[in-house]
């Protein structure tokens, strides 16, 4: 277990999660609005990791993060398509996208990936065009 701040920044320097018992404790809590359920397993200023399950056939709309991500499958199918083109994910993928990319993001089957961005700095974050994470 983590400690955190109130703003849900990590205090500890080490950091170690049982996935398979994060991802039992998301199953106890369905049914999850909109089919899917999200809980940050760590957040640093300049990384956060997600973990992310989705039900069948539920689809996240275009969005970005604005940093570099990476999507790490861990259970079922995910289709990730950037500029139309479809990336279909199996199981033991792992996923890369740059900063800003349009993306969006549809369960083929009950899926968990592993979201993990590496978060810009203050600076690099009100150089950037646009701004916000997810919009």
């Amino acid at each position: 277990m983590t400690t955190s701040q109130q703003d849900g920044n990590m205090i500890d320097k080490i950091a170690q999660f049982d996935l398979a018992r994060e991802i039992a404790d998301a199953e106890q809590k369905k049914p999850w609005p909109a089919g899917l359920y999200s809980k940050t397993l760590f957040k640093k200023h300049d990384l956060r990791v997600v973990l992310i399950s989705m039900q069948s056939d539920v689809r996240m709309k275009e969005h970005h993060a604005d940093g570099t991500l990476s999507l790490h499958i861990l259970k079922g199918q995910i289709r990730v398509s950037v500029n139309g083109k479809p990336h279909d994910l199996p199981t033991g993928t792992l996923f890369t996208l740059g900063a800003s990319i349009r993306h969006d993001v549809e369960a083929k089957s009950d899926s968990v990936f592993l979201l993990t961005i590496s978060w810009p700095s203050n600076e690099e974050l009100a150089a950037m065009k646009h701004r916000g994470y997810g919009s």
